[in-house]
Order: structure tokens, then C-alpha cells, then sequence
């Protein structure tokens, strides 16, 4: 059986940056397992994990724009202190779901405290990085049919 749309993938990796630093790994804890082609990895993984067998093991470097994007400065923003009402003590790195106009929500992280201003960033915290998977395919079966309804492993 191949890696293709609608199969349930359980994979192992180890996440790295440029400098090596490994940024995240499933070794030494449970696999991986995601409903392949329905955006459950990010682009550029899932692109090629496409047609991989059980035991396949890859090294891949993923660009940022089939990753979390390339860093926009337009995400980046000053707001007023009052927008953390009931939050005492805002410190740089702390993080905060904000609600987009349409309603759908985001994570902003604080990166710098003034005393009226506050600054948040709403990049993803890899957007802009190269990213280095090793990844091992452990096992591929159908998805049910609960799990492609629901775009996600059960």
C-alpha cells in the first residue's frame, strides 16, 4: 500500500532547523499518524510522504512557502495594553488567541511590553524557516470512513 489521499499514515521524524537544532522529533515516543491530502501536515512534508511505502525512510528540506510561509512583517503589530484586559502581568513570549473579522481565530505572540503599547506578532513561530525531516513510514491503512468525513485520524 502507498502513501495517497484518504490513507491513514503513521510516520516517525525528527524535525530540524539549518543550524541542525532539532526542533521537534516523535523518536523515543509514539508515531505520527495524520489523514494524508487533507492538510494535516504541512505542504511541503505531505508532497513528499506522496507514494511512499511502509519502511520508506526520507530526508527532505522543505522551503518556507510549503511550510508555515515566509515571515510578514504586516503580521506584526502594536496594540493598546487595554486589549489584555484581566491579564496582569504581559510578558515577552507569552501567547494569546485573537480572533480574526471573520471569526476565525489565531495565535499572537507578545514580543515587546511598553507601557501603552503592546507589541504582537502573528507569524507562526517556524514561518520564515527552512525545515530538515527525517522521516521513516511505519505504517499506511485506509481511512474510515468517519475519518475522511471528519478530515482527520480517529
Amino acid at each position: 500500500m502507498e502513501v495517497e489521499k484518504n490513507k491513514v499514515v503513521t510516520i516517525h521524524y525528527t524535525l530540524t532547523n539549518d543550524e541542525g537544532q532539532v526542533l521537534d522529533s516523535s523518536v523515543g515516543k509514539n508515531p505520527l499518524k495524520y489523514l494524508h491530502g487533507n492538510k494535516n501536515l504541512i505542504e511541503g512534508l505531505e508532497k513528499e510522504l506522496l507514494g511512499k511505502k511502509v519502511g520508506d525512510k526520507l530526508h527532505v528540506v522543505i522551503e518556507p512557502a510549503e511550510a508555515y510561509g515566509e515571515r510578514r512583517d504586516d503580521l506584526v503589530q502594536e496594540v493598546p495594553r487595554e486589549a489584555f484586559q484581566g491579564v496582569e502581568d504581559i510578558q515577552p513570549g507569552m501567547q494569546f488567541n485573537a480572533q480574526a473579522p471573520d471569526g476565525s481565530t489565531y495565535v499572537v505572540t507578545v514580543t515587546n511590553v511598553g507601557e501603552e503599547k503592546i507589541t504582537i506578532d502573528a507569524n507562526h513561530d517556524l514561518a520564515g524557516v527552512r525545515l530538515t525531516f527525517d522521516v521513516e513510514v511505519m505504517d499506511i491503512r485506509n481511512a474510515t470512513d468517519e475519518e475522511i468525513s471528519h478530515g482527520h485520524v480517529h
